[in-house]
């Protein structure tokens, strides 16, 4: 019964949603963040930024303003902070253009591409290898 629970819990699908729960609970406090400073720039514009306190009537419209605003600063962040830079992404690979490692990279992996086949050259010779347990 425990080996069952510990297969389950132990399972790649279970991790991994529970890492994407966990990144998506910390990313919605930076966008609930990103929300509250530009509603507090439409308040240094317009006055106040949360409308709650409107009731025309005594019908509490100034909360689904606030909601409704809160809801299209939201989108916004969320379009303009992932979806653009994501479809950018797929387009580019789509197209094979995937983006070309930095130059020092290059040089480095060729440095060491260079080392090893140095090594397999000069350790040929010997029969049994260098010792590396290949």
């Amino acid at each position: 019964m425990l080996r069952g629970f510990k297969e389950f819990i132990m399972r790649g699908n279970l991790v991994e949603l529970a890492v994407a729960f966990v990144m998506a609970v910390a990313f919605g406090i930076v966008v609930t963040k990103a929300v509250d400073v530009i509603m507090s720039l439409i308040g240094m514009i317009g006055g106040q930024p949360d409308f709650n306190a409107w009731r025309p009537g005594g019908i509490p419209l100034g909360a689904l303003i606030t909601a409704i605003v809160s809801f299209l600063i939201l989108s916004a962040v969320v379009y303009f902070l992932i979806v653009v830079p994501y479809n950018k992404l797929k387009e580019r690979q789509a197209r094979g253009e995937e983006p070309a490692p930095p130059a020092d990279d290059i040089k480095l992996l060729q440095e060491i591409r260079d080392i090893l086949a140095s090594r397999d050259q000069s350790g040929s010779g010997s029969g049994s290898g260098s010792g590396s347990g290949r």
